[in-house]
């Protein structure tokens, strides 16, 4: 069906809130559209799981809305929080991550110059 989804990602926590990290879920990206062909990239998430779903709209998804009680987790109906990259959208979110990941966006001590969540906030609003 052309679909993929990512999920249980865990980070060391050397690699965790640095650029390395960001630049991982780009190259699964590009991976899944530019190499592989799919049409569709999901992100799934407890919708409770607030740095989770924060993770997806800055890593460019968008919300697409929740499943109710789709599963029981840890005795209690869990819903579900879903995200989607569009293989018509990926040219656009790779070029905001593209732009975030150039080397030009940071400072000497690695600090970033501008922030990847506005960046994506701005350029993808007024598509969707």
């Amino acid at each position: 069906m052309g679909v993929i989804e990512v999920g249980h990602i865990h980070f060391s926590p050397l690699m965790q809130a640095k650029p390395i990290s960001t630049e991982a879920m780009y190259l699964m990206m590009r991976q899944v559209f530019d190499v592989w062909g799919y049409r569709r990239y999901e992100w799934k998430c407890d919708s409770l799981n607030q740095p989770s779903c924060k993770a997806a709209e800055r890593l460019g998804f968008k919300f697409e809305g929740i499943f109710r009680q789709a599963v029981i987790y840890r005795n209690r109906n869990r819903d579900t929080a879903w995200y989607s990259i569009l293989d018509c959208e990926w040219p656009t979110v790779k070029s905001v991550f593209e732009s975030w990941l150039d080397a030009a966006n940071f400072e000497a001590d690695g600090t970033q110059k501008s922030s990847l969540s506005e960046s994506m906030r701005q350029t993808l609003a007024p598509l969707r």
